[in-house]
C-alpha cells in the first residue's frame, strides 16, 4: 500500500494541509545539498551530478560512517518503477569506483577539501581505505512510487540488496511551503544488507553477532563489563542496529584500533539511555545516575534519534582493552552490530573461542 503522509496546522478547528509539489527535482537536489539531514544525520554528501561514462548521471552520492556508498537518485513526483533499473544500472559503476576516484568525485564536490579530513570531522574516526565502498546502498528519493516499485524495492531488499525509498511530500500553507520525510522501508534492513561483503567472499551466517564498542569519551569499555551492557549512540546509524539483537544471542565485542575484549549473551532487548536501569548496591538504579567515565550522549538523552541506547549482557569471557586479541585478518567493522556472512568472520570467530575459553559456559 503507498505511503501517504497527511499534516494539520494545529488549531481549535485544525486545517488541512494541502499537498503541493516543487517546481524541480533541482529544487529538492539544491535543499539536500544545503541542508543534508534531509536525508540522513549519519550520511556525508561527497557527489552531485556525477557522470556515470555510460550515459546516466547520479543525482547524490554519499558516504556512510562504515565507509559504504550511498547512491541517490532524486525524483520530484510519481516515480514508475523503470526508476529501479534505472538506479541498478547506476551501481553498477558505483560498485566499482576505486579510492582514489572517489576522492577525486569529493573533491569536485567540495571545491577541492580532502576526504579523509573531512571524514575524521564528520565522524569522529579516521577513514580506512580498505573499508571505502566494500558495500553500498541506493535510495530513490520521491514524492510517491507506483505499486510496482514497492513490491521490486522490498523483493531486492529481502535478498540483500541494499535499496530503499525515503518519501519527500511537500504541503503548503498560505505563502509559506514545508516538506515530509518518511522511508518506505525501516532503515535498519538496508543499513544490515550494506554491512554484508559482496557476494563472491560471502557464506551463510554463523548466528554469531559482530559489536564494535566505541570506547573512549563516549562510553567505558570497564564499565560495561562491571554492570553488564553494550550501546551505541550519537545518530541512528550507530544505534539501530542494536534492534538486531534478541535475547540468548551470542556476540562478540570488539573495540575500533584495538581487538576483541568479550563475548556475552543478551538479556533483553535494546534500551533508551533515559530508561535503561543497572543492578548497584542501591537496587535498579538509572544509568546515566551511575555511569560515570564516559559522557554517553547524556546532552542528547531526550533525542530520539541521537541518544544513546543500551543492551544488557551477561558476561561470558572478558578482557582489559589493553589486553585485546587482534590478529592478522580479523574481522573488523564499523556498524554497532552486524550479522557478518564472510569467511572471514567464521575463522575469526574460531579464533577467538581458543582465546575466550568461557564462550559457552554459561546460559540465559
Amino acid at each position: 500500500m503507498p505511503i501517504q503522509t497527511y499534516l494539520w496546522k494545529v488549531g481549535d478547528k485544525p486545517e488541512m494541509l494541502e499537498e503541493a509539489c516543487l517546481a524541480s527535482e533541482k529544487d529538492l537536489e539544491n535543499m539536500i545539498v544545503q541542508e543534508p539531514r534531509m536525508l540522513s544525520d549519519d550520511w556525508m554528501l561527497i557527489g552531485r551530478q556525477e557522470n556515470t561514462g555510460l550515459g546516466g548521471i547520479i543525482d547524490l552520492l554519499a558516504l556512510a560512517p562504515d565507509g559504504s556508498l550511498i547512491l541517490i537518485e532524486l525524483k520530484r513526483s510519481r516515480t514508475p518503477r523503470e526508476v529501479v533499473s534505472q538506479c541498478l544500472d547506476y551501481a553498477c559503476w558505483v560498485e566499482k569506483l576505486q579510492s582514489e576516484e572517489i576522492a577525486e568525485i569529493y573533491g569536485r564536490f567540495s571545491s577541492g577539501r580532502d576526504l579523509t579530513d573531512d571524514f575524521k570531522n564528520k565522524f569522529g574516526q579516521e577513514l580506512d581505505e580498505d573499508d571505502l565502498n566494500q558495500s553500498h546502498q541506493i535510495i530513490i528519493a520521491a514524492a510517491e512510487v507506483d505499486a510496482s516499485t514497492e513490491r521490486i524495492v522490498s523483493y531486492l531488499n529481502e535478498r540483500d540488496l541494499a535499496i530503499n525509498v525515503l518519501f519527500f511530500q511537500v504541503f503548503s500553507n498560505n505563502d509559506n511551503q514545508f516538506i515530509s520525510r518518511t522511508w518506505m522501508l525501516d532503515p535498519i534492513e538496508t543499513q544490515t544488507a550494506t554491512s554484508k561483503p559482496k557476494k563472491r567472499n560471502s557464506e551463510p551466517w554463523n548466528g554469531e553477532f559482530y559489536c564494535s564498542f566505541g570506547h573512549g569519551e563516549s562510553r567505558s569499555w570497564e564499565e560495561a563489563v562491571k554492570y553488564g551492557f553494550i550501546c551505541g549512540g550519537g545518530g541512528a546509524w550507530y544505534s539501530r542496529t542494536l534492534q538486531l539483537l534478541k535475547t540468548n544471542d551470542r556476540v562478540w565485542v570488539k573495540i575500533p584500533g584495538k581487538g576483541f575484549v568479550g563475548v556475552g549473551r543478551v538479556l533483553g532487548q535494546v534500551q533508551a539511555a533515559k530508561d535503561f536501569l543497572l543492578s548497584t548496591s542501591n537496587g535498579s538504579t538509572p544509568a546515566l545516575e551511575v555511569l560515570s567515565q564516559g559522557s554517553y550522549h547524556r546532552e542528547l538523552a531526550d533525542n530520539e534519534e541521537k541518544s544513546e541506547y543500551f543492551v544488557p549482557i551477561q558476561w561470558l569471557d572478558t578482557k582489559p582493552f589493553d589486553q585485546a586479541v587482534q590478529e592478522l585478518g580479523m574481522f573488523g567493522n564499523q556498524n554497532t552490530v552486524c550479522k557478518p556472512t564472510t569467511q572471514k568472520w567464521r575463522s575469526t570467530v574460531d579464533r577467538l573461542k581458543m582465546r575466550f575459553l568461557k564462550f559457552n559456559e554459561s546460559k540465559v
